[in-house]
């Protein structure tokens, strides 16, 4: 490892590292545009010079290898004097418009300029002028203020693995732009507003809406898909105006996928703020007083064998924990959580977790894909995957669908009778599983989410099993959800007690009329048809698929507008926080189970959200242990059979509207249609 010094200090860092990094371990601030540490190094801007001792001229310090015995000096006369010379340059032709720039306020170059410019220009020629370009409905541009650090470029290239951006050009005549300026064709494009050091990519939805000085920003918790991506809401009043990135390097990094950015105006259309209860059947606006005496009434003297609830895909565990201890107290064993009707064994928790950790797949070797396809249901753990691929020696093999994942994968086919060939060796990629030091497979909720999924389940455990992927210190099984609330729910229990039934029996109950009363907690990827003869009290955010059929309906509140926990899919629990209040009448569910329950004469044993906590964490005690990812006890799950021949199909078909939220957002619509080529505005150039 290379010593060197720094101001005067002594560091050493590891080989490899670059003087940049050697200063700022030596707690030296060295500016920077192009340099990002997840992105290859470009050395183009030339912002980060420093003095190095026998050199004759300063150098960038990103693109120099950190060597020992090197003497560095980043504060000297003839460093700042070539910093402004670089500032310059840099701002020869970058428009002076920084006042209608969605940028401002939080610009490097802003900051950067004011920290080590000169504070004045020797240029006096026109600055130049360069057309803006059509980048899809999620990124407004403004190429002129570019300059040409290639972050979204190399970004393109190697995070997000859809090469679409590329610079023509050379010196002043430089431009970055797409290929026959089209949309991006990836699910993480919003990322590039992020890396952007100036205001040229900024985002459209979001541009001329809000300054950030004018923004509370609450740091929570994502929910649009099971990965529980680290964000930032940024709301205005009571109105969220964007959604950001928080680093978490053990789940997203830095990331978060396109859906996550820009779902934000699905939170405030076709919204829930009121009660309402059905009438001669019509819905009929109601107080929360006529809507709970509306259901006591139904219930009183109701058998708990008539009564079922359905916990949806988007809610925290404390409402989840509230319904099912409703649910014992009415003597209601009829309970799920699992709306696509996922064949998991609630019973060990090692059979319905990602085990090896989303941060564990940097240290795997190889990965076996089953019926999953994680660049549409988990995009952070794509990305990860994506990123251990190109460092090589790994090899990732897929039974499903065909998949274009932006890596290389080994495609074995879509027949499913595969695993117990792969579990009996007699498979070629399980010479590779069981020669790999730490192998992987990941099973997605299209493989269990059939009649069959329970021995689907136990085929994955047996190659598991009999190819190594489980041992000591390393646990390679993995089940991939797409349910934000599915792990802490079945953490909690949220399945049917014994004698009870799943969503699939629940809903053939109520048409049979063994059902004669439903709970929809947020269940809204269900088909309602069947409910339409049962009495239906939804509890939940939108005017979705659940309120079809409802007889009663309580408004709650979005995950932006409560506190809640979340476990995501490797069982790390973590804290989401409220960032803006619920609109009208709708309330938080654990507030609206609590209440119901004194209307009901069943008293829940809580009256605050910090008892209902203790309680829990009583009961479930790893739901105390926050952003700890936990080590699960392997046992046995799954159900030993025959898997039958049918194809898996996945379990994400339509990315943009997976859930209410989504299906709500005006933006996200508007991106589908892009991506379909509904949209042909970006054909040719712009004037």
């Amino acid at each position: 490892m290379p010593k060197l010094t720094v101001d005067g200090i002594e560091v050493e860092v590891p080989a490899g590292a670059t003087v940049l990094q050697a200063c700022e371990a030596a707690g030296a601030e060295v500016p920077r545009f192009c340099y990002h540490e997840r992105l290859s190094i470009a050395g183009n801007c030339r912002m980060c010079l420093v003095e190095m001792e026998k050199s004759p001229k300063p150098v960038a310090s990103c693109a120099m290898p950190a060597g020992d015995g090197m003497v560095i000096r980043t504060n000297t006369p003839t460093v700042k004097k070539a910093r402004e010379g670089v500032m310059e340059f840099l701002l020869i032709n970058h428009p002076l418009d920084c006042p209608i720039c969605d940028q401002g306020g939080e610009c490097d170059l802003q900051d950067q300029s004011v920290a080590y410019g000169a504070g004045q220009s020797r240029f006096k020629e026109n600055k130049r002028a360069v057309e803006e370009k059509y980048m899809g409905p999620l990124i407004k541009t403004v190429m002129t203020r570019c300059i040409h650090c290639t972050r979204c470029i190399r970004f393109s290239k190697e995070i997000a693995g859809v090469p679409e951006l590329g610079a023509l050009g050379r010196g002043e005549h430089m431009e970055v732009t797409t290929y026959l300026e089209q949309t991006l064709h990836s699910e993480v494009s919003g990322n590039v507003i992020d890396l952007c050091p100036v205001g040229a990519l900024t985002s459209r939805p979001y541009a001329f809406t809000a300054r950030s000085w004018e923004l509370k920003k609450t740091e929570t918790i994502d929910v649009m898909d099971a990965v529980g991506g680290n964000i930032r809401v940024d709301a205005r009043g009571n109105e969220v105006m964007r959604i950001l990135p928080r680093v978490n390097e053990a789940v997203n990094e830095e990331w978060i996928s396109d859906k996550t950015r820009f779902v934000y105006d699905g939170l405030k259309r076709r919204r829930l703020d009121r009660p309402y209860v059905r009438k001669a059947g019509k819905l009929t606006e109601a107080s929360w007083a006529e809507a709970f005496d509306a259901i006591a009434k139904k219930l009183k003297g109701m058998s708990g064998d008539k009564i079922a609830a359905i916990a949806g895909d988007l809610q925290d565990v404390e409402s989840v924990y509230a319904l099912r201890l409703l649910m014992d107290s009415l003597g209601a064993p009829h309970r799920d959580c699992r709306q696509d009707g996922a064949k998991l064994d609630a019973t060990s928790r090692a059979g319905y977790l990602f085990n090896s950790g989303i941060a564990g797949i940097d240290e795997a070797d190889a990965c076996l894909l089953i019926g999953v396809n994680p660049r549409h249901e988990a995009t952070s753990v794509n990305l990860r995957l994506r990123a251990r691929s190109r460092r090589g020696g790994f090899a990732i093999a897929n039974v499903g669908p065909t998949l274009d994942l932006t890596y290389p994968v080994q495609e074995l086919g879509n027949d499913p009778k595969l695993l117990q060939a792969i579990a009996g060796g007699a498979h070629p990629f399980a010479e590779v599983l069981k020669a790999a030091a730490k192998p992987m497979l990941i099973v997605g909720q299209g493989a269990l989410a059939r009649a069959d999924g329970a021995a689907v389940l136990a085929a994955a455990r047996e190659i598991a099993d009999k190819l190594g992927l489980v041992k000591d210190g390393w646990n390679g099984f993995n089940v991939l959800h797409t349910a934000a609330a599915r792990v802490g729910a079945l953490d909690v229990g949220f399945v049917p007690k014994k004698g009870g039934r799943d969503v699939a029996g629940i809903l053939d109950g109520a048409t049979s009329g063994a059902i004669e009363a439903v709970f929809l907690l947020g269940a809204d990827e269900i088909n309602t048809d069947s409910l339409k003869d049962a009495f239906v009290v939804y509890i939940g955010t939108h005017g979705d698929e659940g309120v079809r059929h409802a007889d009663v309906i309580l408004p709650a509140a979005a995950y932006t507008e409560k506190p809640g926990t979340y476990v995501n899919t490797e069982g790390l629990v973590q804290r989401g926080l409220k960032a803006v209040f619920a609109p009208g009448d709708a309330r938080e569910d654990w507030t609206i189970l609590r209440a119901l329950s004194d209307a009901l004469g069943k008293t829940l044993p809580f009256d605050s959200l910090s008892e209902l906590r203790a309680k829990l964490c009583s009961e479930v005690p790893h739901l105390a242990v926050i952003d700890e990812k936990p080590t699960a006890a392997w046992g046995k799950f799954g159900t030993e059979g025959a898997v039958e021949a049918m194809p898996f199909t996945l379990a994400v078909t339509d990315y943009y509207r997976t859930n209410p939220i989504c299906r709500a957002s005006c933006i996200l619509a508007t991106v589908k249609d892009a991506m379909s080529g509904d949209k042909t505005e970006a054909t040719g150039t712009h004037g």
